[in-house]
């Protein structure tokens, strides 16, 4: 396994912007998708080339939530007033990406390709380091399928190249009576390994309030950090409390430390007191790396794994969320 630079992950949090409250996005105008249970009602926007709500390069483009409702409580939403689809981070709801630049950066020169799991094979600049923010030119979006029921929904991406990098990723999203799975296979159908990390980004939204007091996130371990906590939010034992309302302008990230290597420690519990609504995801992987980040308008656990997939071989994981009304 690489460690990741950490100013890349720092410069989530002091490079995020837009941050409001306004919600003037017309999320209606994106093509999107609605399956739904006797519980629970999703909306999600699928990978769409040419008109679909996310078109940037930073995360993967299946399995984009951009709302959950249960038992009249919404979880998710758009955190932003402004959109570009083809901006790094104008999208919402559970997103998943990679960290790591891509498959074949690291060995590619100026204008050679290289590979974004889940966005495509891509061409790389002049920059002397993968710029996460940036939206490069895609070159070859790959072969998207998508299959749905009335509860459940399917993306399956297909990525072939002539410069030994392959695969077949498969993301299905499933509601459940209280919540969600979300289902993933990676096959490597390369000639080269695939080793690269994977994270969520979750940007919580319980019932539109604002970050604050009103919430906590909740651990199964007890959590510290060196970060700048900014007075925004302090560390009590196997939690994150918020010490005031995060207002326009500010937002805080911090690194967590704590987790060892049991599955059991990929647990967090996020639940707005205010109201009582509450969600705990899981992930049937280990913790590689565990941060937090918010705003104003959004709270996010951001949970991390690592994949190595052999040519031929596979890798499967999932993610549970288990929504509650306190």
């Amino acid at each position: 396994m690489r460690n990741t630079n950490l100013q890349l992950l720092l410069g989530v949090c002091l490079l995020l912007a837009g941050c409001s409250s306004t919600k003037q996005v017309d999320m209606e105008q994106f093509p999107n998708i609605v399956i739904e249970n006797e519980q629970v009602q999703m909306t999600l926007y699928p990978p769409d080339p040419d008109e679909g709500l996310y078109r940037a390069t930073r995360f993967d483009w299946s399995g984009v939530i951009g709302s959950v409702r249960y038992k009249g409580h919404e979880y998710f939403g758009y955190w932003k007033d402004t959109h570009d689809p083809t901006f790094h981070e104008d999208l919402a709801g559970p997103v998943e990406g990679f960290i790591e630049p891509g498959l074949g950066y690291e060995e590619a020169e100026a204008g050679d390709p290289f590979i974004r799991i889940g966005v495509g094979i891509l061409k790389k600049g002049n920059e002397k380091s993968y710029d996460w923010m940036g939206t490069y030119p895609i070159l070859d979006h790959g072969k998207w399928t998508v299959e749905q029921g009335e509860d459940w929904i399917s993306f399956r991406h297909e990525i072939n190249s002539d410069f030994g990098y392959g695969y077949v990723y498969t993301k299905t999203v499933r509601l459940k009576e209280d919540g969600f799975l979300i289902e993933h296979a990676l096959q490597n159908t390369g000639e080269k390994p695939i080793e690269t990390d994977q994270f969520n980004h979750n940007f919580f939204m319980i019932d539109g309030e604002q970050s604050g007091p009103a919430f906590q996130v909740s651990f199964p371990y007890k959590i510290s950090t060196d970060s700048d906590l900014k007075g925004l939010v302090a560390i009590e034992d196997k939690s994150i409390n918020f010490l005031k309302k995060v207002e326009e302008g500010e937002n805080v990230f911090v690194e967590l430390r704590g987790y060892g290597d049991a599955v059991e420690d990929h647990e967090v519990t996020v639940v707005n007191q205010k109201t009582g609504a509450g969600v705990t995801f899981t992930v049937d992987k280990p913790v590689y790396r565990m941060a937090f980040w918010t705003c104003k308008t959004t709270l996010c656990p951001e949970n991390f794994i690592w994949l190595s997939v052999k040519p031929g071989e596979e890798e499967r994981w999932v993610s549970e969320y288990t929504l509650f009304v306190e």
